[in-house]
């Protein structure tokens, strides 16, 4: 049967998305009917959250933080996606991937890094049970048992240190604890799709309990390829990941001991040819997202593996802290870059045109991470309270990059082998001081060392190097090819960072807070390779100011957090990726500015209904007068060019960089008998259009986006067991989230729609 038309589809998408908005005032309307005075009014539950490294109620934290959980995170976690799903869901926070599930790219309030290389830093730092997940592909490890996601947005730069001028993503699993519980899950949707999850805990005796989690992801291959390349279809994965917990409670002390692993083995990110028009943003004319034609090799392969330890002991008026971590990753990600078959000089290639194929591959071969946390607070019962601790960090990994003639019976044609240790250590402190019952004033700092080494051991590339002619290019050759003549890099940074900040208690239910805070992250460097010289983008630092209200209302039925911001970022490591000269160059731009607001609101419209509302404006700039880089090769640039043809960028957003984000939930729900109830849950998100890249094009600007979920489900047993059928992206919108601009006009789309059934039961 042949593809409906992609107008068409969108106009059908449109009418579902106006049904379900026009049913939401009539299950308003029902819910009012069926409440009655007699019942308890539906209350917010107070929020407990760890931004400042201890215990708090959200709206005391002068902090802008967001947090998602409970049927929230079920609802979005449906389909079967991996970490992406958490994007828009908060204000201010934007995640994409370049690599598919394998390597997500964190944004917050438009600061985020593009860069693709299994070696570089984000300035958004994820943090998995009190351990700092730095490698990009660590960062992707599946969220599942897991009791709540926090979103700290602006500089962290006192208690969670380096790498976090952004802001941080808090992930914790749920803890062991002396009652039995637990729960299993098991979806099924489009494409043999299959979620099944679950975990089992308890005590094991007087002082220990444990606790165990596994997840389980596949989806069948979607995307059908017409060419008869290595390849017959894309898009299929199967995931599996798990997680075991040791709790052990004694007198004065604590140990909750961690061990996961994940394997993942699926397609890397697909990439396709020419499916942009020229001279707009808009798909091609009959494109079908369900096939394409190619002729190279894609898939991913990745295995992770860590263990951790956090010790407690308490004191009396103090409290130690020991937190030990572990990490490990193996993983080989191949695709098709060009997206395409063939070339321009053979007699056949597509679609579109194909200048030169290009195949390429990434992977690390072998990785280790070690951290190492002290830490002392105090519980004096006083009006002043601190907290003060030491902080090591050492990785120490290879990387390998290869490249493929995929007209040559995809056949190796380079290599290129790097080795990074990075080795870090911070001392930090942070105060809280009650002026007096209403005003509190807090401060931090932080003193950290951060030290690189990058070695090139090998490489070889029979294609595009002068030393072509001999088939081999030693190592004495490319290092010719540097303006230093060395291919190794060894920068050592040392910075100091501070955040002071005050909170207003207006009354009970009002707070005010300000805060002023910096950041830091460290050096970035970039192998030399077949197109690029060596280059080391020095430290980047971030100033931040923002200002907000903290707000409970109508009787704790209604919650309001909301904030503006202003951020400016010094020598913002930037990375140009791609343009016609294949380039992956990092640079430092003189600085940035972002400016803008967030918004969180939740309410119990009536005892039935709950709302929550999040919007966000990002105005982002970057300013730097003389700053160019090269751009597409089949484009049409926008940016003024200079002599050399490059794109002049002083005034453009940052990539990825949506001014508004907004997204919505709603959940109705229907009393049935004793412990029953019949359920809609609806979550949508939207963020306006972007940037792929540093310089502005009508091509690589992405489109704004529109995705919705809805869940119609019913529970019983005072919710211990809920059937739903669901749907994720339920308009089916399809749109280009990124692009390869080297070769042609190729790109890559957002996730398809899935329907499916889920059942759980929880004990």
């Amino acid at each position: 049967m042949s593809a409906k038309p992609l107008h068409a589809r969108q106009l059908s998408r449109h009418a579902l998305a106006a049904a379900i908005a026009m049913l939401l005032p009539a299950h308003a309307a029902l819910a009012q009917e069926a409440a009655t005075p007699a019942e308890k009014a539906a209350t917010l539950d107070a929020v407990q959250v760890t931004a400042q490294r201890k215990v708090e109620n959200i709206q005391d934290v002068p902090v802008s933080v967001s947090t998602v959980s409970g049927e929230k995170l079920d609802a979005l976690a449906s389909g079967g996606t991996d970490v992406r799903y958490l994007s828009g869901r908060v204000p201010s926070l934007n995640i994409e991937s370049s690599f598919g599930r394998a390597f997500p790219r964190f944004y917050i309030r438009g600061y985020g890094n593009t860069d693709f290389r299994l070696n570089t830093s984000q300035p958004v730092s994820l943090v998995y049970d009190d351990i700092v997940q730095e490698n990009p592909i660590l960062k992707g490890f599946p969220v599942f048992d897991v009791d709540q996601v926090e979103v700290l947005r602006g500089p962290q730069g006192s208690l969670f240190g380096r790498n976090s001028p952004a802001g941080v993503v808090k992930f914790e699993s749920v803890r062991p604890s002396q009652e039995f519980s637990g729960y299993g899950k098991v979806g099924y949707g489009s494409d043999n799709m299959w979620n099944v999850e679950g975990a089992v805990g308890g005590g094991l005796s007087e002082n220990w309990s444990a606790r165990a989690s596994v997840l389980y992801q596949r989806r069948d291959d979607w995307v059908d390829n017409t060419y008869p390349g290595p390849n017959d279809g894309f898009e299929g994965y199967d995931e599996s990941a798990a997680r075991v917990q040791f709790l052990y409670e004694g007198d004065g002390f604590e140990a909750l001991l961690n061990a996961h692993a994940r394997h993942l083995n699926g397609t890397a990110r697909l990439f396709r040819a020419n499916i942009i028009k020229p001279g707009t943003n808009d798909l091609v004319d009959g494109f079908d997202e369900d096939k394409v034609s190619l002729d190279g090799a894609n898939y991913s392969d990745l295995d992770s593996k860590g263990a951790n330890a956090r010790l407690s002991w308490d004191l009396g008026s103090y409290k130690l802290y020991s937190i030990t971590g572990f990490e490990s990753v193996e993983t080989y990600s191949r695709g098709d870059i060009d997206g395409g078959f063939g070339a321009v000089f053979l007699p056949v290639s597509g679609p579109g045109v194909i200048p030169f194929a290009s195949e390429t591959a990434d992977g690390i071969p072998d990785h280790s991470q070690w951290t190492q946390e002290f830490r002392i607070e105090s519980n004096t019962g006083t009006a002043f309270d601190w907290q003060a601790g030491l902080f090591y960090f050492n990785e120490d990994y290879d990387v390998e990059s290869f490249s493929y003639d995929s007209l040559n019976n995809n056949a190796q044609d380079g290599y290129e082998r790097i080795n990074q240790t990075n080795d870090s250590w911070a001392v930090f402190g942070a105060a809280t001081w009650k002026v007096t019952p209403r005003f509190e004033l807090r401060a931090g700092a932080r003193y950290t060392v951060d030290k690189k080494d990058l070695t090139v051991e090998e490489y070889f590339n029979t294609g595009f190097v002068p030393c072509v002619l001999s088939g081999k290019c030693t190592l004495d050759q490319l290092a010719a090819q540097e303006p230093d003549g060395d291919l190794s890099a060894h920068p050592e940074d040392k910075k100091f960072s501070w955040d002071l900040s005050a909170t207003y208690a207006v009354n009970d239910d009002v707070n005010l807070y300000a805060r002023a805070a910096t950041g830091y992250r460290g050096s970035s460097i970039q192998a030399a390779g077949a197109f690029n010289a060596k280059s080391v983008a020095g430290p980047e630092t971030s100033a931040s100011i923002e200002a907000g209200v903290k707000a409970d209302f109508w009787d704790k039925r209604a919650r309001l957090n909301a904030g503006l911001f202003y951020y400016r970022v010094k020598d913002q490591q930037l990375t140009a990726v791609g343009g016609s000269a294949n380039a992956n160059i990092l640079l430092n731009a003189d600085k940035t500015i972002g400016k803008g607001f967030e918004m969180d609101f939740q309410a119990y419209l009536t005892d039935n209904l709950l709302v929550t509302l999040g919007s966000s404006y990002n105005d982002t700039e970057i300013q730097d007068d003389d700053l160019a880089v090269s751009v597409c090769a089949a484009c049409t640039v926008t940016d003024p060019l200079d002599v050399n043809g490059k794109a002049l960028i002083d005034g453009n957003p940052l990539p990825q960089s949506p001014k508004w984000t907004h997204n919505l939930t709603a959940r109705w729900g229907l009393p049935v008998g004793d412990g029953g109830e019949f359920y809609v849950f609806t979550d949508w998100s939207y963020r306006s259009e972007v940037n792929f890249f540093l310089y502005e094009s009508k091509e690589f600007t992405g489109q704004s986006l529109v995705e919705g979920g809805l869940r119609l489900g019913y529970t019983w047993d005072y919710g211990k067991y809920d059937v739903a059928v669901f749907g994720r992206n339920i308009t089916d919108e399809v749109k280009v989230v990124g692009g390869i601009d080297f070769n042609n006009l190729t790109g890559f789309i957002n996730e398809p729609r899935t329907v499916g059934v889920e059942f759980k039961a929880s004990f």
